[in-house]
């Protein structure tokens, strides 16, 4: 589709340009190449995940058949809500499930398991400035997936919403492992028989086509103007997609569009010109969307897509340090304010996922959302494992060094929010569905 090429954009400011180099050289090469699961896939993909040809590519919920009236269609229309701000509030509550009553936590997610001493994170709930965000309901979430296939595509912070989603969903039926594939079963997919639903992962760091960095190659390759196929030969099976993806972008990359390279990121001694990774978040997730929109919309095939914004990470110190991210409050509204690159990668994501709507627009059900929590997460510097990304890391004492994970959430913690705004989006596609029947 014909679109403006970002690099050739002049209009970033020199604190836009410097910040990405600053960024890189400080923490992304010694913190997050830790946290992403830097792997070297063979050249034949072990990652393809089976056709699920008993899968149902439907639409419309069975939630209820009867058409609305117009107090509801006006009722659609009044139900409208901002929940990227608000605060977060004590809940007595606490969440819906443990590390006990969910079998599918990824051991560096599991902070209670692993002995985190304190409890007082998972004590908070979210609240919008405008509205009421309700507490997950997981059979009002089944009943709408039902008969449907929902994909989480990205990196490790895709499989971290995942897990949320199976834990809270766990709560009323027991999701099956039907697949798993590749290094840490990052293709893998899990099905409810109850109603004939799948909910799968696909690992895929850049969403567009890319060779991870190895032992032999120091830099991340990434092909702008190519969809990554190990998820994108599937969407046809998909009745909605979750794209989750940036941080991966903060390690060294050349990167390469039709037959030339445009550019690296943090590539010393290699004779290209340094970009940085603001234009590359924005190529890639057009290029992703376009692929959406050209695929299913074009065919009038219904398909829902979800993007989950940037959520930032919480180093205060050094990551081999015990103090990496040592609180255990959220921050007050106003104490923290969404700033410098944060900002910037959610406000491109944002503009992105608009320009695609505005191109689906033509094609009917074909829906886009922007799952905006950037700010949500800024203000919850206790949801992180920190040191407990390892079981009882001073079992033996305060050790000199270890590792903390400041990038992740806790299971459960603040990530279940994502999944209780994520219902709430999909309950009001349900009732515009209906009304447009």
């Amino acid at each position: 589709m014909g679109t403006t090429d970002p690099f050739k954009d002049k209009s970033l400011s020199l604190t836009k340009r410097l910040l990405p180099w600053t960024i890189c050289a400080l923490l992304p090469i010694a913190l997050l190449r830790l946290f992403f699961y830097p792997l070297t896939f063979s050249p034949r993909p072990e990652t393809d995940l089976p056709h699920s040809n008993n899968i149902s590519i439907t639409y419309h919920s069975s939630l209820s058949a009867s058409p609305p009236s117009s107090a509801e269609k006006g009722k659609i229309n009044e139900t409208k809500c901002d929940y990227s701000n608000g605060e977060w509030v004590s809940d007595s509550r606490g969440p819906l499930y443990n590390d006990t009553t969910c079998g599918t936590i990824k051991d560096g997610r599991n902070c209670i398991t692993h002995g985190r001493p304190d409890s007082g994170y998972l004590h908070w709930r979210w609240k919008p400035s405008e509205c009421h965000l309700p507490r997950f309901e997981p059979q009002t979430f089944l009943q709408l997936i039902k008969n449907k296939h929902i994909a989480f595509v990205g990196d490790s912070m895709a499989r971290n919403q995942l897990e949320s989603l199976l834990c809270m969903l766990a709560t009323a039926s027991t999701p099956n492992l039907v697949y798993q594939n590749g290094k840490d079963n990052k293709f893998s997919r899990w099905r409810f028989p109850s109603h004939n639903a799948s909910i799968s992962l696909y690992w895929s760091p850049f969403l567009v086509n890319g060779v991870e960095k190895s032992s032999t190659n120091p830099n991340n390759l990434l092909y702008l103007d190519h969809v990554d196929e190990r998820w994108a030969r599937d969407m046809d099976q998909m009745d909605l997609v979750v794209l989750s993806f940036g941080h991966w972008l903060l390690l060294p990359a050349v990167y390469h569009e039709g037959e030339s390279v445009l550019g690296c990121h943090y590539c010393p001694g290699l004779n290209h010109t340094e970009i940085g990774f603001f234009d590359v978040l924005r190529k890639a997730l057009r290029t992703t969307l376009n692929s959406i929109v050209e695929r299913r919309g074009a065919r009038g095939n219904d398909i829902g897509v979800i993007v989950t914004t940037f959520t930032p990470h919480h180093f205060e110190g050094e990551w081999d340090k015990a103090g990496a991210c040592p609180k255990t409050m959220p921050y007050r509204n106003g104490e923290k304010q969404l700033e410098g690159m944060d900002a910037d990668m959610r406000k491109i994501e944002i503009e992105e996922v608009e320009d695609a709507k505005a191109k689906a627009s033509a094609f009917g059900r074909l829906r886009l959302e922007a799952l905006d929590v950037t700010k949500l997460a800024l203000l919850r510097p206790d949801g992180h494992p920190g040191p407990y990304m390892n079981p009882f890391p001073f079992v033996n004492g305060n050790a000199e060094r270890v590792q903390n994970d400041c990038v992740h959430w806790c299971l459960p913690g603040p990530i279940d929010t994502w999944n209780e705004i994520f219902l709430e989006m999909m309950k009001k596609w349900e009732q515009q569905s209906r009304s447009e029947d």
